[in-house]
């Protein structure tokens, strides 16, 4: 039997209960107005309801099973019996609420949903399939259900399926962190399939070489992509990007000259290459050559606008051609457009150094301590990052509890 992984029972711990408390005040309401409830039978919802929301789950247990004595075809109070023994991990009592919410109500919102849930977590990935695939087309706007059937259909072995299901939950809830996670985790399970296939069916490829490298590169480690970049230019000579992938490592590794000729030679093959031609302009910076510089990134940024970091290159090869004014206007665009933290920091840097130049000190001033302000900040993002790696490598290292320079 599969287990699941310990990151999809907490995100199915999380998730349900800050729902389930969200839900337990429109329930109460509809209980309110349902024919069949009593007074006593609203007040025991009315505190169970209360309950479910300070999480006192034993209360809210109580309360809805009671009320349900009071009004037994009222479908709300069956839903959220089910829910509350759900988070208790009473999934056999869940499944069992939650199929009688649904025989009064069948379109009851996200009672197909939650059934779904307590299937996965037992294990009934088919049963749970189902269950998720009734919520989505009823309600095919819900975020959390997309999420779901991703979830289970990741844990069936569909990561294409999954893929799909998570992009449309992305779409609807874009900034969802669970789904972002979920989403990218079913699109390297897609890629890895992929390159698998592409394996088995010509391993001698020249695009077996070139996903190695880029794996390499990805991993940084430059030795080995260099290596394989060779390998498959070997192989396919004169196939467009591959030497100004080659180019890319070969800087990375240190080796500006035989970068600067891989992407020469990617020019030769393919002159429309944006990229080889604005990473020479960036070479040329890098040899103080500011009208070379120059000339190559204006060239480039004529075939592609929104380059990456192209004003702040830009700005450096007017600075070595000694424009401080045109630099001036370049570095100002870009401590204002710039995205990359590192970047972004080194602009106001150059943009400082640039007012000294044209001898406005106040200004100056201003720029060097944003710089400053900029990189202490990253500094202390970057602390925290280390401590929460940290904190991840010691959990993993401990015994499962259950088994189950920029261009």
């Amino acid at each position: 039997m599969k287990q699941l992984p310990n990151s999809t029972k907490n995100l199915a711990a999380r998730w349900s209960i800050s729902l389930l408390r969200a839900l337990s005040v429109s329930s109460f309401v509809a209980f309110s107005l349902h024919g069949q409830a009593n007074q006593q039978g609203s007040e025991q919802f009315r505190q169970a309801s209360e309950a479910m929301r300070r999480g006192d789950l034993d209360s809210a247990g109580d309360g809805f099973a009671a009320a349900i004595k009071s009004a037994p075809a009222f479908a709300e109070a069956h839903f959220n019996l089910g829910l509350v023994r759900e988070e208790q991990g009473r999934l056999d009592e869940a499944v069992a609420s939650l199929q009688k919410a649904l025989t009064l109500k069948p379109q009851l919102h996200g009672a197909n949903l939650f059934l779904a849930v307590a299937y996965y977590r037992t294990n009934r990935f088919e049963t749970a399939l189902a269950a998720i695939r009734k919520e989505t087309a009823a309600y095919p706007k819900d975020a959390p259900a997309w999420m779901w059937l991703g979830v289970i259909e990741l844990a069936t072995d569909h990561p294409e399926e999954a893929a799909t299901a998570l992009d449309k939950a992305a779409k609807l809830a874009p900034d969802n962190v669970d789904i972002l996670y979920h989403r990218g985790r079913a699109h390297l399970l897609v890629s890895k399939n992929s390159y698998e296939q592409m394996f088995r069916t010509d391993p001698k490829s020249w695009r077996v070489h070139q996903v190695l490298a880029q794996a390499n590169a990805e991993a940084e480690r430059e030795t080995d992509a260099i290596a394989e970049y060779e390998a498959a230019i070997k192989l396919a000579p004169t196939q467009p990007g591959l030497h100004e992938e080659l180019g890319s490592e070969l800087r990375a590794a240190g080796k500006p000259q035989e970068a600067e000729a891989a992407f020469e030679r990617e020019l030769e093959i393919n002159p429309s290459n944006v990229l080889a031609r604005y990473k020479l302009g960036v070479l040329s910076i890098e040899k103080g050559d500011g009208a070379r510089a120059k000339q190559f990134i204006e060239a480039a940024l004529q075939q592609k606008s929104d380059l990456r970091h192209a004003d702040y290159n830009l700005g450096r090869a007017e600075m070595l051609l000694g424009q401080d004014g045109a630099a001036l206007k370049v570095f100002q665009r870009a401590v204002t457009t710039e995205k990359d933290e590192e970047v972004l920091q080194q602009s106001w840097y150059q943009l400082g150094i640039v007012y000294r130049r044209l001898h406005r000190m106040t200004e100056a001033q201003q720029a060097m301590a944003t710089f400053q302000r900029l990189k202490d900040e990253q500094a202390e993002k970057s602390l925290e990052l280390k401590k929460f790696k940290m904190q991840q490598d010691s959990e993993v290292a401990q015994p499962a509890a259950s088994s189950s320079d920029p261009e």
